[in-house]
């Protein structure tokens, strides 16, 4: 049996005298784990395959994908629904969304497009060509801050989609992977990794991943009860509330949460 030889080395190991397993140091470039604490739990449209996610000015803003089925929406926190939405056209992919100055900006995904809407109406004002793929989006209150899916974070001016920088995303010293969905909260930018159940906290400054935190269980819980849920997907942060939210693509919840420090 494939067992025996590790029951053996375990034997040998339990029986050897005095003899001390060797103590492992931390990583001193490994980031903290911390938790994931649900609060409440609101319903989720789970016709949204959810790309951008954000709370401004006390409502909740969605940017959702997949061709033929794209949009931007304004929905209810307490019930998940709609109360206002436009539909992108079939040849756009929508991703990542955020606002900056009562102004939405929505990025697609292999057109290489981003779309600026006013707040109040969704009207679309502006239209820009951007050099990447569009994956999450969020801002420090000047620059826009994008995803491509990789390990770099590129900052580009909201007035004409300029790029200014490019920041490579660093975890236990090595690119991180998979930045998608983003959200700026209390200095940090927190990221969803695509596919995975990690949450990631990053250091603009730096770039480095100071702590991450694990959602397994969460996720786990959704497809339990909605098998045609996928990952997770979208976080959004209330300034005025400091209330924390998470959801992901095809979701029946929303999830307000609070992170550890």
């Amino acid at each position: 049996m494939k067992i025996a030889p590790l029951f053996l080395v375990l034997v040998l190991t339990a029986c050897g005298g005095n003899d001390k397993p060797p103590v492992e140091k931390p990583d001193p470039n490994a980031p903290k784990m911390i938790g994931c604490q649900v609060v409440t739990e609101f319903p989720h449209d789970t016709s949204s395959y959810t790309q951008g996610l954000i709370v401004y000015k006390g409502g909740m803003y969605e940017g959702t994908g997949n061709y033929n089925f794209s949009k931007l929406k304004k929905v209810d926190i307490a019930t998940g629904k709609t109360l206002q939405e436009i539909k992108l056209d079939n040849k756009y992919f929508g991703e990542g969304i955020t606002i900056l100055q009562d102004t939405i900006y929505q990025l697609t995904w292999k057109e290489k497009k981003a779309f600026a809407y006013t707040l109040k109406d969704f009207r679309k004002v502006k239209e820009f060509d951007v050099d990447m793929e569009g994956w999450g989006l969020t801002t420090d209150g000047k620059n826009l801050i994008a995803s491509n899916g990789g390990s770099d974070l590129f900052y580009y001016d909201p007035a004409n989609f300029k790029l200014v920088k490019t920041q490579t995303v660093t975890e236990n010293g090595s690119p991180a992977h998979d930045i998608n969905e983003m959200e700026f909260i209390n200095g940090f930018i927190y990221a969803n990794q695509y596919q995975q159940a990690y949450i990631l906290k990053i250091d603009p400054a730096t770039g480095i991943v100071v702590a991450k935190t694990d959602v397994t269980n969460l996720w786990n819980r959704i497809k339990a009860s909605d098998p045609d849920a996928d990952v997770p997907n979208g976080i959004a942060y209330d300034a005025d509330t400091k209330k924390t939210y998470i959801t992901g693509k095809w979701w029946p919840k929303l999830f307000e949460v609070s992170f550890g420090e």
